[in-house]
């Protein structure tokens, strides 16, 4: 009975305590995950205040809020849009892939921390949260912009190779044969291939199926079938993250529009579970020998995703001042660094990388949110100075005409993009 009383007292106070800090966050218009990781760093060991009876229950809060992360991002997408990134946008998931991951794992390596490191680390720097980026885009009023596309198509991208590359990162840190993780990477791309036929091909069945008009059933349904289809994925060694975001490519239409509703609540409770449990299990006295290695890493990849949008934009026909908006606000990393950094923490492969990916997340979930806003305007302003001569009044006229109406094309599709969970 003591126990229990002590469970309730901490769990209610984590719960009540990442409340008052998502409060905090939207009243400054950023992103609470610096603030759930810093409230983990100050429950975990060597912090202010560790946990006791309730740690094991965030452990199994935060399995759940992965798996509700990847859910919710698997709704905003439908199997045609994703073919259809595939198809168009591919040469810009590659660019993306090798300018963003290469630093990670190069810094691995610098750091002496072997291949397998290496492998973890390059996920950590490639991936950008597209929680935040969501945000973002929404509290910019961006949703309609004409780069904005060209965003979602390069984290549809990144969300398509987490199939890949989740259980390729977890056949390593298992330590398996290389004969054993080419059959675990083998039923991840058969299954992830199959999901996706069924879904182009019998996704109004699949959705008919699930559909109900009452949302208590709807809500039960979806995320019994989710967490079923998690645990057998599992079991197969695939990642249950991937079978998560499978099932939420596979529903659509009203199904997939009234699940993301009733959940998005859900997702963002266990998120946050998800968030504090990283921190429980990062020293914060082990992040103050990594904060330089994490700095140099979070400024050459800001770089680097600043370039990756750029170009995306150039090749898709955007303004420069597209392209820069793009660039700056591809930057933020955050839920999937976290997710591939706690399997390696999980596996105890390396010491140094969770309080080195904590540190490199804080930073660029911070910075992201700035980049977003600022990197167009100091980027022209800084084009201008260079080449005072070159922009004539007339080109200058051009593009502000054209932002205008761009501006005045895309409100409508902006509130409706609003109403389909931001995507």
């Amino acid at each position: 009975m003591h126990s229990s009383a002590v469970f309730l007292i901490e769990f209610g106070a984590v719960i009540l305590g990442l409340g008052l800090l998502g409060r905090l966050a939207g009243r400054f218009q950023f992103s609470p995950i610096p603030l759930y990781l810093l409230a983990g760093l100050a429950f975990g060991e060597g912090g202010l205040l560790p946990l006791g009876a309730s740690e094991e229950f965030v452990a199994i809060g935060a399995e759940i809020g992965v798996i509700l992360l990847l859910l919710m991002l698997g709704l905003e997408y439908t199997a045609s849009d994703l073919v259809s990134n595939l198809k168009t946008q591919y040469p810009a998931g590659l660019v993306d892939a090798a300018l963003n991951a290469l630093p990670g794992a190069v810094m691995a390596l610098l750091l002496g921390w072997g291949p397998v490191a290496a492998v973890v680390l390059a996920g950590v720097t490639w991936i950008s949260s597209s929680g935040v980026i969501a945000k973002v885009l929404g509290d910019l009023g961006r949703l309609g912009n004409r780069e904005t596309p060209v965003i979602l198509s390069i984290l549809v991208l990144e969300d398509l190779a987490m199939a890949v590359y989740l259980p390729i990162i977890t056949a390593l840190l298992a330590g398996v044969s290389l004969a054993a993780g080419s059959i675990t990477l083998a039923i991840a791309l058969g299954v992830a291939g199959l999901v996706l036929f069924l879904a182009v091909r019998y996704g109004r069945l699949i959705s008919r199926f699930v559909s109900s008009d009452d949302p208590e059933k709807l809500l039960l349904v979806v995320l019994g079938l989710t967490l079923l289809v998690a645990g057998i994925a599992q079991q197969l060694q695939v990642s249950a993250a991937v079978g998560a975001f499978l099932v939420g490519i596979a529903l659509s239409g009203e199904v997939a529009e009234g699940a993301h509703n009733l959940l998005s609540p859900l997702r963002d409770l266990f998120a946050a579970v998800f968030f504090v449990f990283f921190g429980l299990h990062t020293d914060p006295a082990s992040i103050p020998p990594v904060l330089l290695p994490a700095l140099a890493l979070a400024t050459v990849t800001a770089c680097t995703k600043v370039a990756t949008g750029y170009w995306a934009a150039k090749r898709a026909g955007i303004s420069v001042k597209g392209r820069w908006r793009a660039g700056g606000t591809l930057v933020a990393r955050g839920e999937f660094s976290i997710v591939i950094a706690g399997l390696a923490v999980t596996a105890g492969i390396e010491p140094e990388l969770g309080p080195l990916a904590t540190a490199y997340v804080l930073i660029l979930v911070i910075l992201g949110p700035i980049t977003a806003r600022y990197t167009q305007p100091l980027a022209m302003r800084l084009t201008g100075r260079r080449k005072p001569a070159e922009p004539p009044a007339r080109t200058e006229t051009a593009e502000t005409v054209e932002a205008a109406e761009t501006v005045e094309a895309t409100e409508e599709p902006r509130e409706a993009v609003d109403q389909h969970g931001g995507h």
